[in-house]
């Protein structure tokens, strides 16, 4: 069964679990989806502004071109997810783990990701302007296409990272965790001859 153009606009909605259900277009603005599991669900261009996803769960579901702005995703938990085309503004994102998920396309400019594990992600052609990486784990993380002007990365951990031509231009790298591979890719994209 799939909703369409729902309106959950401040709806309680905590501690419940959603399995196999489909969304498209419904407005959860200022809901309360506290302790909310879901599971291969999808959410097509939906509306998530100042929802509060503090504590919720989620396994092999797909928000895909939702907006999360101004949204509390403290402490949640992502497995195997898509967020495939979603923007995130202004939202919290302490303590939130992300494993085996899909981020390519979204929109985290701007974003306060200081600390976070993005590790393994696929964030492929993801908007990181001005985002706040200082101190993230993305060892391993396809950040092919990613733009990356702006994005505070001191101290991040890009060791196995995919990073393109254009994004190591980009990116300031003073002070990330880099491997030997990562280092000559980088000197090569500012014009070095390596022999």
């Amino acid at each position: 069964m799939i909703e369409t153009a729902e309106d959950y606009r401040e709806a309680v909605l905590s501690e419940q679990w959603w399995e196999k259900r489909s969304f498209v277009g419904c407005d959860f603005t200022e809901a309360d989806l506290r302790g909310l599991r879901t599971q291969g669900c999808t959410f097509d261009q939906c509306d998530f502004t100042k929802v509060d996803f503090e504590g919720s769960r989620h396994e092999a579901s797909a928000f895909r071109s939702c907006t999360f702005d101004r949204s509390v995703l403290a402490s949640t938990r992502w497995s195997s997810c898509s967020m495939l085309g979603s923007s995130f503004v202004d939202c919290r994102f302490q303590k939130i783990a992300f494993t085996e998920c899909d981020l390519s396309l979204v929109s985290l400019s701007k974003a306060r990701l200081s600390k976070v594990d993005l590790g393994g992600l696929r964030l492929r052609e993801a908007n990181l302007l001005d985002a706040d990486l200082t101190g993230a784990d993305l060892r391993g993380a396809d950040l092919t296409g990613a733009r990356l002007a702006g994005a505070k990365l001191d101290g991040a951990d890009l060791r196995g990272a995919r990073l393109d031509a254009n994004g190591l231009v980009q990116a300031n790298l003073t002070g990330v965790h880099v491997d030997t591979e990562t280092a000559i890719a980088y000197a090569a994209a500012h014009g070095l001859v390596i022999h």
